[in-house]
């Protein structure tokens, strides 16, 4: 069943049905959740696990239905729906399925490798010369058809924050190359989207890993050398758009006016929000309610507007539930020092990372929908749980001594605490 998930992750992040249209005509995303589903039905030991979370996002998935029914352009929301409630599928199959902390290595493993292939695609693409020309500069998408550079390269830093994770996972040196190789790969591709705001996060990922690394001594000068080094490779353009994070004046006007954009995107969406302050427009439903091409590109307007005051209540429920379980876990570690930074604490660590820069870029991004917000809260899911076996080992057998692998290929189900 892991395998199948796997293989569910590559079709959803790499897209290859509509890649190749052949694809597309046999309905190979619906045929392929169709044989998981139904592996996923006749397996056993399937569990529910006791967490907050587990409550918390179908809450918001129903949130999201009820806004969708209630809207006035309902037809445009349930286009939506229909590939959002297949991410709600996957959702409860990582949850239930997914039960030793050494399936859940494979699993993240699994994740990094296959968006890794999804950027080596990209690039092919891009030096084919598929890309697309926006703010006066050329800038590289992914390959998916729907790819956008601003989402291609917010994509990226939310896998690259679980390099550590991985790294020591399977500490071997062919592993360790492709990472190295796969974080090289990923930053350049940030760079060549062109996307200020991932600009701004690869910046900040980037001072909390060299500041939390026990390596910082040698990392913080390291990068302190490279920094320059990469900045005058860039072509002319992209170091334009980039200083116009400081000097707008520095950059076409349209580089200031879409700046600008993230603001009105923010009052519109307090303007939709008073005249429909309970369920909002709907779900997607941004440009036929405002009369407008663009989307909100701001995470909090497109949360008002499109959803309302149940939007809003179901929204702050499911991060408040994040925010629960990143504290509890940390509090284990806390008490067990003798655990060290092992996977699970790299896991839980780049969660974290990846919910504040969801939040950060949600200024200048609407990422409402994202299904990042759904696979993580997984993620940490099957964290908390590992936790939480640990602890009941130890209460069991008080007097034994965890050697950092005691525990990885226990086959008896977890005993997860509540929230």
């Amino acid at each position: 069943m892991l395998w199948l998930l796997i293989g569910y992750m590559f079709l959803f992040i790499h897209r290859t049905f509509e890649i190749w249209p052949v694809l597309a005509t046999v309905r190979l995303e619906f045929c392929y959740m169709l044989v998981a589903g139904i592996a996923w039905l006749c397996a056993a030991g399937k569990h529910w696990p006791s967490n907050c979370l587990t409550w918390a996002v179908p809450g918001f998935v129903f949130a999201v239905f009820l806004c969708a029914l209630a809207s006035p352009h309902a037809d445009h929301c349930f286009e939506f729906l229909d590939s959002y409630f297949k991410m709600m599928v996957f959702w409860l199959m990582l949850t239930t399925m997914v039960r030793t902390e050494l399936d859940f290595r494979r699993l993240m493993g699994g994740f990094v490798f296959v968006f890794f292939l999804y950027l080596l695609h990209s690039f092919r693409e891009y030096f084919g010369g598929r890309y697309v020309v926006r703010m006066g500069i050329s800038r590289m998408i992914g390959v998916d058809p729907a790819s956008d550079p601003n989402s291609f390269a917010s994509h990226i830093l939310f896998v690259l924050v679980f390099v550590p994770a991985v790294w020591v996972a399977w500490p071997t040196r062919r592993v360790r190359v492709f990472l190295a190789s796969f974080v090289v790969l990923g930053l350049a591709a940030i760079l060549l989207t062109g996307s200020r705001g991932a600009f701004l996060s690869m910046l900040i990922v980037a001072l909390v890993f060299v500041a939390q690394s026990n390596a910082r001594k040698w990392l913080a000068p390291a990068a302190i050398l490279a920094a320059p080094l990469v900045w005058f490779i860039l072509p002319d353009t992209l170091q334009n758009r980039f200083m116009t994070i400081l000097d707008p004046s520095v950059g076409p006007a349209n580089a200031a006016q879409s700046g600008e954009a993230r603001i009105i995107g923010f009052n519109t969406g307090l303007q939709l929000f008073e005249a429909n302050p309970i369920t909002g427009v709907g779900p997607k439903a941004w440009r036929p309610a405002t009369g407008n091409k663009l989307e909100s590109h701001n995470l909090y307007g497109q949360l008002m507007g499109e959803m309302g005051g149940i939007g809003v209540l179901a929204f702050l429920s499911l991060v408040s539930c994040y925010v629960v379980n990143l504290w509890r876990i940390r509090q284990a570690y806390r008490a067990h020092p003798e655990w060290g930074r092992d996977f699970l604490f790299h896991v839980t660590r780049a969660i974290g990372m990846a919910l504040f820069l969801l939040l950060f870029e949600g200024n200048f991004g609407h990422n409402l929908f994202r299904y990042t917000w759904i696979w993580y809260a997984a993620f940490l899911v099957m964290v908390r749980q590992c936790v939480e076996h640990r602890l009941a080992m130890l209460q069991a057998e008080p007097l034994a001594e965890w050697d950092g692998e005691t525990y990885v290929d226990e086959p008896r189900a977890w005993d997860a605490a509540s929230c």
